[in-house]
């Protein structure tokens, strides 16, 4: 169902050479925060899509995707080279299942990134739902370098707007950073560094874990998680992760 749009980009945002985002008015249906839309160029003839979670909440004007390149890719380098003025398709289609309307009850709100995963989060945490639900809220987003670190002014305007209720939690793998930590989240769980660092445990009886990202992250963190007593959160079986897989 659904249809493709042409759409004109009215904003690029270069965060490095490997590391974009695109601003664009579309007249895309009414979505949930989280959920994600097919974004394509045509190439030789071929229509050529993937799937970008929409960073923007679904009540800002511009629609925003957060995307990598891949070199030898056949179309994030294509989207890197556009200009404000230039066109793209969207698809009028916009699915997923990483919404709060779809979390179970909970006290704590653990959100996990990895890479540009981490716009997924940001429409959700520009919405009142996940404050209105937690207590507190972390929001974990792990890089391989520093500066792959994106949206900082976003995370400081939502730090000083929610104050104590969220804990934001960079992780830089390959590099030493000023406040971040260094392992992988996985690992970074399973030691229980990321629970003594913010000064919160993570558990099955007032804890609700969003996972999104790396599949080898996601798969790994439940591997963490089970033993503790989380489990997959599923329509007709409650648990206590939702998960979003990139790749």
């Amino acid at each position: 169902m659904g249809e493709w749009l042409e759409v004109t980009v009215a904003e690029k945002i270069r965060w490095n050479d490997g590391l974009y985002s695109l601003r664009f008015q579309a007249p895309l249906p009414a979505f949930k925060a989280g959920q994600f839309a097919r974004v394509g160029l045509d190439v030789d003839g071929e229509r050529i899509a993937r799937p970008y979670s929409l960073v923007n909440a679904p009540d800002e004007a511009l629609h925003e995707i957060h995307f990598n390149v891949v070199p030898d890719g056949p179309l994030s380098p294509r989207l890197a080279r556009l200009e404000a003025g230039d066109a793209l398709f969207v698809h009028s289609s916009v699915t997923g299942t990483m919404t709060m309307e779809r979390t179970p009850a909970h006290r704590h709100l653990w959100l996990f990134a990895t890479g540009t995963a981490l716009g997924a989060f940001l429409s959700i945490l520009k919405t009142n739902a996940p404050w209105d639900r937690a207590e507190r809220v972390v929001l974990c987003h792990s890089v391989r370098r520093a500066t792959d670190l994106t949206y900082g002014e976003t995370i400081r305007r939502l730090k000083a707007r929610h104050g104590d209720q969220i804990d934001f939690v960079p992780v830089v793998t390959r590099e030493a950073h000023p406040g971040a930590l260094r392992e992988r989240i996985p690992a970074l769980l399973a030691s229980g560094e990321i629970e003594r660092h913010i000064g919160l445990a993570l558990s099955p009886e007032d804890a609700h874990v969003m996972l999104c990202g790396n599949s080898d992250m996601i798969e790994a963190v439940q591997q963490v998680l089970e033993p503790r007593g989380l489990r997959r959160h599923r329509r007709r079986e409650p648990g206590h992760i939702t998960v979003e897989k990139y790749h």
